[in-house]
Formats: structure tokens, sequence, C-alpha cells
């Protein structure tokens, strides 16, 4: 992938429910309805000092509450005077009727595998269809841009698999990081892609 601008992911920090309720999917209206926990909060104030050094002079989020708290702690901590660009095609992995619902009853149903790629739960996403629409996010985002150095903040599913694409790792090697946690990007995570 040619692409003209360099590129920084960070994953959104540690939410109310991945400290409280790590036992369940995220609820049906996850736009509004997870915010970050403390612990989250403080991550992302912590990450941002290291942001600061590296000249961010766009921010593109997804339009979620938890990423919408962990762009808003970054620009204020970072002294970013632009606007944060709340973007859709970088929201989370949607598990249709599987939200509210035990994450080993959603596990049972669809393992960590190749067959996820291609198979999504009813009204929901496959990782393909994911991996697709951050892509084209990532293009869209190149072409309203030159020469930028850009902070994309989004989950851990989108994140994983669009570094994923754009290191060219296959989809065995992806799956040994979500099941093994190695490599996958954690909470409040900051990486240079390109």
């Amino acid at each position: 992938m040619d692409l003209k601008n360099d590129y920084y992911i960070l994953r959104h920090g540690k939410t109310a429910y991945q400290k409280d309720k790590t036992d369940l999917t995220y609820p049906r209206n996850p736009t509004d309805s997870v915010p970050l926990a403390d612990e989250g909060r403080e991550q992302i104030r912590k990450r941002s000092q290291e942001i600061k050094r590296l000249g961010i002079s766009k921010i593109y989020a997804s339009d979620f509450l938890r990423t919408k708290q962990t762009a808003k702690i970054v620009k204020k901590e970072i002294g970013f005077s632009g606007d944060i660009i709340f973007n859709k095609k970088l929201r989370d992995l949607d598990l249709g009727v599987w939200h509210d619902r035990k994450k080993e009853d959603f596990y049972n149903k669809f393992p960590i595998d190749k067959e996820f790629f291609n198979n999504n739960p009813k009204n929901g996403e496959s990782w393909e269809t994911v991996e697709k629409r951050m892509i084209d996010a990532l293009e869209d985002i190149d072409k309203n841009n030159e020469q930028a150095t850009v902070l994309i903040i989004s989950h851990g599913d989108p994140l994983w698999l669009l570094e994923g694409r754009i290191k060219n790792k296959s989809k065995e090697e992806l799956i040994k990081e979500k099941k093994s946690k190695e490599g996958f990007i954690k909470t409040g995570e900051l990486r240079k892609i390109i």
C-alpha cells in the first residue's frame, strides 16, 4: 500500500466494561454507552506525553464514546489546536445480535479462527468486512492529506486488522496474535504503522 502520510494508531483507553463486566460483550448501542474507566483516562493521559513528541497534524477517531473521550484527552494533553475528525468507518466490530451477551457464548459460536474472516454474526460484521472498511477509511484519510502525521484512534479488532493488512500478515499470523494476545494492540497502546 503506497501512502503519502505517516500513520500512528492508538487504541482507546480501558473502559468501564473492560474493568467491571469482563464476561460480557459490549451493549447494543456502544456509540454512547461505554465510557472510559478512570484507569483508561489515566492510560491516555500518560500515553499523550509520548504522542506530544510526534508532531501530530491530524487526528481521526471512531465516533464511539470511548474513542471520543480518548481523542479529547489526547487533544488537550498535546495542545492540539485542530479539529478531531470523527469517522464511522473507524468503529468497532459490530456483533449484531450478540451484543449484551456472555463472551463465552459468543466465542463458542464464533471461535477465533479463519472462519470469522468470512462468517458474520446475524446483523453484524465479519473480520473481512471490518478490514475492508478500515482500509477504505485509511485510503480516504490519505487522499485528503499531504505529508501529514496522522493519529487514528479506534478499537482493538479494527486496528489489529488494519495493521495486519498494512504489514501483509497472513490470516494464520493474525489468528495467532488474537489467540495469544501477543502482538494484539492493548488498550491505550500507540503504534506507528507507516
